[in-house]
């Protein structure tokens, strides 16, 4: 990572207030911060990436903050979620239950009640799911569009933990299994209601490419049951998400254009407005839209390595304390008042406050030396990081604030959690 990361004018800025306005304070020594300004921008882009009859639903495990799903609601997205709380916040939110994509895989049969009274699109996970819903439709019919999740096998990414196309991953049916794709093929002649297919081959570390092939397989898989249907039978395919996010620097890379056009290369079919396709992008909508702010507590000499103790570890960014290399975070060094730190840099440990050795956010991070009552940055934690505490030492979630409008008029008031 890159020594001692430099602010944008409008980071500064906003730490600079949050410091001001006592946000940091002895019972909150550390924030989050999603910059609205920022998600609508990344939301925006986005559209404009892909053509009309695309839809685009956030994966709300990223960060499903009510303050962050309602405002993701009023720029024009759905939501996809994987449990019945995710659900239930989508609806909290007030996104319409036809913009929720639906698609746990181990759903019980209230769910699955739920979801088809309501109306969810329905994304089933498996063979056995498929008889449950075969038997609630007998005396219940629904407006839900219902689709299987299929699993292309074209391999894992970098990261294994966050590929779902491995030849055994848990989700979905695998398509190159002995006899699944006739299976695939039958299932759909035998109900005329299933009119969907959804596919995700994973997210950080899974290329543009791979993502492709995965969605490659699964549209010729769609020709092929509109051919043995006489007609075109699915109507929508749900592509997931998984757009890697660059941890390196500022610099957003790959672009949703860069996506779009690898898809349209690959998969000219998803471009040609005969069916609705989804996308559930979830990290690269918001991750690069949100930072922590930090209190360090104490500094420290041990064995002749530097120690920064501060108020973020593993309680926020469990990712990171347990994979580091897989999942390296920013951090930059601010004085007392929420100016960036000049001068030398020294190698230093950034360590959290949890009570197990492993607790650091980066190891020999060449930074300015940091002092007690000095605070840090760590970015790119919009995703996955204090939307989602891991209450170890019985920590509590952070406050996480919103952030609106520029120079004076800069907002940072808006508790969102």
């Amino acid at each position: 990572m890159n020594a001692d990361e430099r602010l944008t004018d409008r980071k500064r800025a906003i730490a600079r207030k949050a410091i001001e306005n006592h946000l940091l304070r002895e019972e909150a020594p550390l924030i989050g911060v999603i910059d609205f300004d920022s998600l609508g921008a990344t939301i925006n882009t986005l559209r404009g990436a892909f053509p009309r009859h695309f839809t685009h639903a956030f994966a709300a495990k990223a960060n499903s903050m009510p303050g962050v799903l309602s405002f993701i609601r009023t720029a024009g997205m759905g939501c996809e979620v994987a449990s019945p709380n995710e659900c239930a916040a989508a609806s909290h939110a007030a996104f319409s239950p036809a913009d929720i994509v639906f698609d746990s895989p181990a759903k019980t049969a209230s769910e699955l009640r739920l979801a088809l009274a309501v109306g969810t699109i329905l994304i089933v996970d498996n063979f056995q799911e498929l008889r449950r819903v075969d038997e609630l439709l007998k005396d219940s019919p629904t407006t839900s569009t219902i689709g299987i999740r299929i699993n292309p096998q074209v391999g894992a990414g970098l990261i294994a933990a966050t590929s779902t196309a491995a030849s055994s991953s848990k989700f979905g049916i695998a398509l190159r299994d002995s006899g699944t794709r006739a299976e695939l093929i039958a299932a759909y002649l035998a109900r005329p209601w299933l009119k969907a297919l959804h596919v995700h081959v994973g997210s950080q570390g899974c290329s543009l490419e791979l993502a492709a092939e995965g969605i490659r397989a699964v549209v010729d898989l769609a020709l092929s049951i509109d051919a043995a249907c006489g007609h075109q039978r699915i109507e929508t395919i749900d592509i997931g998400g998984g757009l890697p996010v660059n941890l390196v620097d500022e610099t957003v890379t790959p672009t949703f254009a860069d996506y779009a056009e690898v898809l349209l290369h690959r998969t000219p079919e998803l471009f040609d407005g005969r069916r609705r396709v989804i996308t559930e992008f979830g990290r690269s909508i918001i991750a690069k839209s949100g930072f922590i702010l930090a209190r360090v507590e104490y500094t420290k000499s041990m064995g002749g390595r530097l120690i920064a103790i501060t108020h973020a570890g593993a309680q926020v960014a469990a990712r990171t304390v347990y994979q580091p290399t897989n999942w390296p975070l920013r951090i930059s060094a601010l004085d007392a008042t929420g100016n960036q730190k000049s001068g030398p840099l020294v190698e230093q440990d950034i360590a959290g406050p949890c009570c197990f050795a492993g607790d650091v956010l980066a190891s020999r991070r060449p930074l300015p030396l940091l002092e007690p009552g000095e605070h840090i940055v760590v970015h790119d934690t919009g995703g996955y990081y204090f939307s989602s505490p891991y209450i170890y030492n019985s920590l509590s979630p952070i406050d996480v604030y919103g952030v609106k409008g520029t120079g004076l008029e800069l907002s940072l008031d808006e508790l969102i959690r």
